[in-house]
């Protein structure tokens, strides 16, 4: 079987990434998932696994919990989706150098398998399984082949019923739950946390990112009800922005058991921070699984972590960054990613130009969804800002007699004057 024969028999499996209305739970069906590997002699249990869920952020953090193994040494398996432009780039390994499945590794998978799935999806009496469930138990197949010792895996949606929610991982992560696919999982961020909250398994250990309050007393109770223990960001795990430019950022963390200082990564805006050390928590949390990753590879995994297509810098003149952002909250952070500080560089001054991106909601692209509305004043401000900065010191604040600012919006230039504190600058209009 070549490649091509065997992309055409993958999809001719219904693909419900490719279908935006359908019922969600009369198309998903763990048994269905469970039978199916069943009859592949369950691969999914010759591999330790980190299962990973939310709304947001949960990519990133599979790709920094994978960059973290990989520089610990250990032959670490890798599972997400969507993908950017390739589906082989779902399935990654970090041995004997890091790569994605080759094509012929696909075409040998599923020449191995077609004569099984066809059977069953005669046979089986939950129906046929979908892309995802196959491309979920190719990966699977393809870690327990290649003796993996850990693989780091990322819900598809929600989680109770996901595909994935057949593995039993030493730790489980939730990062930030918001809203997304309500019309499938729920009309309510508690209802959505319930299906996240369905990967916590009896007796492991849990890592949640800071949530809102509704979100949190889920992810508690799901905690208490399996016996789990959970570690929580803003309880048990603390990070601390530091500088940020175009070329990445520096961070503090203090994880559950030590303090991780002066922290780097290509990866862009403060939420990657928040997914940062929502990964180191999970690292850490391996200790009670007698798993112990060094602090120097904590730092490197971070480091060299690779993620592209998120707040990713393609060009400068003019400002290209490539993200997929489709919610209001990943529109937000998309948006506050932009606001890089200006950094002290001898006595040179450097001007820092942002123009918002126009992307899908501009009205060439059709009429926005209501939520999609919602989600306009955070794609659009509508101005172009161009700074003039010589701080100080590097912050978010400038609040220091050295500094020059002065912005342009439109016709009108604004310049930083002190306020009646000597302490404190604002912003005042100078010419229309």
């Amino acid at each position: 079987m070549t490649y091509a024969e065997a992309l055409r028999y993958l999809e001719s499996f219904i693909d419900y990434e490719k279908i935006s209305s359908y019922k969600y739970r009369d198309a998903v069906n763990l048994n269905r998932v469970e039978a199916l590997l069943d009859g592949l002699g369950n691969p999914q249990r010759n591999f330790k696994s980190i299962h990973i869920a939310g709304t947001k952020g949960k990519g990133s953090t599979c790709a920094f919990v994978y960059s973290i193994l990989k520089e610990s040494g250990r032959k670490t398996g890798l599972y997400t989706s969507p993908h950017l432009i390739d589906f082989k780039e779902r399935i990654r390994i970090s041995f004997p150098k890091e790569r994605g499945i080759e094509e012929y590794e696909v075409a040998v998978l599923v020449a191995r398998i077609k004569s099984f799935l066809d059977k069953f999806t005669k046979a089986s009496k939950f129906g046929s399984p979908t892309f995802f469930e196959v491309y979920t138990a190719l990966a699977f197949l393809f870690f327990s082949i290649k003796k993996v010792d850990i693989a780091v895996v990322e819900v598809g949606m929600g989680g109770r019923l996901d595909a994935t929610n057949v593995v039993t991982p030493l730790v489980a992560g939730i990062t930030p739950i918001s809203f997304d696919h309500t019309d499938k999982l729920g009309p309510t961020l508690e209802a959505i946390a319930k299906e996240k909250c369905g990967i916590v398994k009896n007796n492991c250990v849990v890592v949640a990112s800071e949530q809102s309050s509704v979100v949190m007393n889920c992810i508690r109770k799901a905690a208490i009800d399996k016996n789990a223990r959970l570690y929580e960001a803003g309880k048990d795990i603390f990070y601390e922005p530091l500088t940020a430019d175009p070329e990445g950022q520096t961070f503090h963390v203090r994880g559950i058991f030590g303090d991780y200082t002066l922290l780097t990564t290509p990866l862009l805006g403060r939420h990657q921070i928040v997914n940062a050390a929502c990964a180191i928590g999970i690292i850490e949390a391996l200790r009670s699984k007698d798993i112990l990753i060094c602090s120097h590879n904590i730092t490197s995994g971070i480091r060299n972590v690779n993620w592209p297509g998120r707040v990713q810098v393609v060009g400068r003149r003019p400002w290209i960054i490539l993200d997929g952002a489709q919610n209001e909250a990943s529109a937000k952070a998309l948006r506050s990613s932009f606001a890089f500080p200006a950094r002290r560089s001898g006595t040179r001054t450097r001007t820092f130009t942002y123009r918002s991106p126009r992307c899908a909601l501009e009205p060439s692209c059709g009429t926005p969804s209501p939520r999609s509305r919602s989600m306009l004043p955070c794609w659009v401000p509508g101005r172009t800002v161009t700074s003039t900065v010589r701080p100080s010191r590097v912050g978010r604040e400038i609040s220091a007699p050295s500094a020059a600012c002065a912005i342009e919006i439109g016709t009108a230039q604004y310049r930083l004057a002190p306020s009646r504190s000597k302490y404190s600058w604002r912003w005042t209009r100078t010419t229309t």
